[in-house]
């Protein structure tokens, strides 16, 4: 029985592992939640799972979650708040396993001493390697803790590579949809809209992830992700576009052979497989093979999707180029969303944004929270300066 921890419980990730432990109530037992701001959905999962403990965003959310529980007649959960409230849910002695999916750096303190305490961590929080990366791993090792990707491209790299060494990798290939504007022409780019940009044409992901997939940026995260997860230089990590979405990675060994993941688009079987490692367990989840009928691969069009050359850039340059990268473009995209800046205006503000950024590398989480802040604060300065007349 693996006892768990779900950092980001609420959102998609956290309620399909829900899901997961719903499905094998003999393998997985819910032990700690850490939820955000949607006191609804926690609430409910409270009633149903009973945990020990549960964090909420902040102190106000946490009283009236407690007073809701109190209600009910729950008086086993008790109910903590801020970064102080995740940390605590995640290095509970008893559990043994802690879901990272809290969006963006919030979670990061959470997943680094968890880590720190020696849980096994399913990693669905790319950002968390993405800015700190570089200090997650070390720990690990030293601690010898497993980092299990959750992630559908990475968490299929992970399976590919049980067929060989390490040292028998010749490079990966991380596969990307091209979400909505692969073949939308370059002069188009200017009057992208918000719903089209959230018109993603395989998956259903949160706002900022869909936006991300639209200008590639979250693959140049996952490109970061995969060099600190495992130990690859940039050059050893490709991509290529793949409309259909069936082969979520490929491993290429320096035979010349080449060992594809295919399953069917459901996060639920990479939560399985992270949560169930080393083992597989038997699901429902098939694939239907005619959609092998059809399979494109495409090289990505870097003038199409500038993000991705910025990504491989900040890749090279590691540290603070890597968080600063994330931290842009969480700002920019969500001036998008606002409707305050043009499409395109995402990559501009990120680009600008990286070349102003030092070539320094932290040693603590609290060094790249310090860096994460400032590059948020370039990037607003950099919004002000290009938009501040920009009309609604």
């Amino acid at each position: 029985m693996k006892r768990i921890a779900i950092l980001g419980s609420t959102g998609s990730i956290g309620q399909s592992t829900l899901s997961i432990v719903e499905s094998y109530p003999e393998r997985f037992a819910v032990l700690s939640l850490a939820a955000g701001r949607n006191l609804d959905v926690v609430h409910r999962q409270c009633i149903r799972w009973r945990p020990r403990v549960v964090s909420l965003a902040t102190e106000e959310l946490a009283a009236t979650l407690r007073n809701r529980l109190r209600r009910d007649g729950v008086s086993e959960t008790e109910v903590v708040w801020g970064t102080e409230g995740s940390v605590r849910a995640a290095t509970l002695p008893e559990v043994d396993f802690v879901v990272s999916a809290i969006v963006g750096v919030a979670g990061l303190q959470a997943t680094y001493e968890a880590v720190r305490a020696g849980k096994t961590i399913g990693l669905a929080n790319k950002e968390a390697m993405v800015a700190a990366g570089e200090i997650l791993t070390a720990v690990a090792r030293e601690k010898n803790v497993a980092l299990l990707p959750i992630d559908s491209e990475h968490n299929a790299v992970h399976q590919c590579m049980r067929a060989g060494e390490r040292a028998e990798v010749r490079q990966i290939w991380l596969t990307a949809s091209g979400g909505p504007f692969r073949t939308l022409p370059l002069s188009e780019f200017e009057k992208i809209t918000v719903e089209q940009a959230l018109r993603h044409p395989t998956w259903v992901m949160g706002r900022r992830i869909t936006i991300d997939s639209a200008t590639m940026l979250n693959k140049g995260l996952e490109i970061i992700e995969a060099c600190r997860l495992f130990d690859l230089t940039p050059s050893a990590v490709k991509v290529t576009v793949h409309p259909q979405s069936t082969v979520h990675s490929l491993v290429e060994y320096v035979d010349g052979s080449l060992l594809a993941q295919i399953s069917v688009t459901d996060m639920r079987l990479p939560i399985l497989y992270a949560l169930s490692y080393p083992e597989r367990v038997e699901s429902d989840l098939r694939f239907d093979m005619e959609r092998l009928a059809e399979l494109q691969f495409e090289a990505p069009d870097f003038q199409r999707f500038p993000c991705l050359r910025l990504a491989y850039q900040a890749a090279e340059k590691g540290g603070a180029h890597a968080i600063a990268l994330n931290a842009a473009d969480e700002v920019a995209v969500a001036a998008f969303l606002e409707r305050a800046i043009p499409f395109l205006g995402i990559p501009a503000t990120i680009e600008e944004v990286l070349e102003t950024t030092s070539e320094t590398h932290p040693a603590t989480i609290r060094e790249v929270l310090a860096l994460d802040c400032e590059a948020r604060e370039t990037a607003h300065e950099v919004l002000s300066r290009r938009y501040a007349a920009r009309p609604a």
